[in-house]
């Protein structure tokens, strides 16, 4: 099975995307925005295993954020402080002020492109500020929990559990 599974809840997850630092940070956006999420990717290079959780979690957003709706937060994790805006639209993007190239110990530019595979899959907008930080790991996670916290806030009123092949 590969997908993802997602509902508003308690912050409830299941989730196996073969990066452990990945699945750490999923659990912090899910906690930080109350979601429920399953999410399962099938075994593959790290690049790979990447795009699919972000595009998995991009696609079960979908029914749970209208056309046009914005949701903003800012959050610390001790020394650091994330931003992030996101509206739902037609034009995919991420601006980030960060540099995430090797951030957290997942390589490359692995945050990068779970962001963008999850802008692309969902449709968002979605800028990322880092106002204060240095240590990575805290930044990786002030930004994830500040971008769950965005989506539960961007999230329609009364929306059912999602599912995505």
């Amino acid at each position: 099975m590969s997908g993802a599974r997602l509902s508003r809840g308690t912050g409830a997850t299941n989730v196996a995307t073969g990066l452990p630092v990945l699945d750490h940070l999923l659990a912090a956006l899910a906690r930080a925005g109350r979601f429920d999420l399953t999410l399962e990717i099938a075994p593959d290079d790290p690049e790979a295993e990447v795009d699919g959780a972000g595009s998995a979690l991009g696609r079960a957003l979908v029914p749970l954020l209208a056309d046009g709706t914005i949701g903003e937060a800012v959050v610390p994790v001790d020394e650091a402080l994330a931003m992030v805006v996101l509206e739902r639209s037609s034009r995919p993007l991420v601006a980030s002020n960060v540099d995430l190239t090797g951030v957290g110990g997942i390589g490359s530019d692995l945050a990068t492109r779970f962001l963008h595979a999850v802008s692309d899959a969902a449709g968002l907008t979605l800028h990322v500020r880092l106002l204060e930080g240095e240590d990575t790991d805290h930044v990786l996670e002030a930004i994830f929990k500040a971008l769950g916290l965005a989506l539960a806030r961007a999230a329609q009123d009364g929306s059912t559990d999602t599912e995505e092949p």
